[in-house]
């Protein structure tokens, strides 16, 4: 994968002290980390500051770095702890999914939902779009945070199998069965909204 290799050869030379080639690395997964760490924060005031301490564990760290996996992989474990610590720390609730119409590459790319509703819209397709949005958000607000984490790196993030499941630390068949179960999940919320029969999903 030539952008995994890019991330390599950046990594080695941070690790010999170049410090531009960890700076082009935060610049380029900086707003990923910074929406992950905001569908964990409800401050948004925050996530900027978490953000930078994340990237500050890590260019300490780079040296434990072995290339075992992605380096994306890697950061995203690193974010989510020190979002986690970060929470511990004020007290504050860290389930909270933001919505997955802020999880464009750009962090402001509208969902595939709404792009495809964007030709001929009426109010009340614009209504219905609106109402399957919050029932999606619904739907993974409830799900256990291990089934959220994982359809959050599966459908947002775009983490393969392999990817997510050495993010979470776990046997690649629970991903794909934490997968299963929170589309399943979701798909009970929507069958209402989108007259689908079970066994059929969005």
């Amino acid at each position: 994968m030539p952008d995994a290799d890019a991330d390599a050869l950046l990594v080695e030379r941070a690790k010999r002290g170049d410090v531009r080639a960890f700076e082009m690395l935060v610049v380029k997964y900086q707003r990923r980390i910074e929406r992950l760490i905001g569908r964990m924060v409800r401050d948004v005031d925050l996530v900027q500051d978490i953000a930078q301490e994340s990237f500050i564990r890590a260019y300490r760290a780079l040296p434990q770095f072995r290339g075992d996996s992605a380096f994306y992989t890697w950061m995203y474990r690193i974010a989510v702890n020190t979002a986690k610590k970060a929470l511990v720390d004020l007290k504050r609730d860290p389930l909270v999914f933001e919505s997955a119409r802020n999880a464009g590459e750009d962090g402001e790319e509208p969902s595939r939902a709404e792009n495809e509703l964007s030709d001929g819209e009426t109010p009340e397709a614009l209504m219905a779009s609106k109402e399957i949005a919050a029932a999606v958000n619904a739907a993974v607000e409830a799900l256990s945070e291990d089934l959220r984490q994982a359809i959050t790196l599966r459908e947002i993030e775009g983490l393969s199998y392999e990817e997510i499941a050495d993010a979470m630390n776990c046997p690649i068949g629970t991903v794909r069965s934490r997968i299963f179960r929170a589309r399943e999940a979701i798909a009970t919320r929507l069958r209402p909204l989108l007259d689908t029969q079970p066994g059929e999903r969005w």
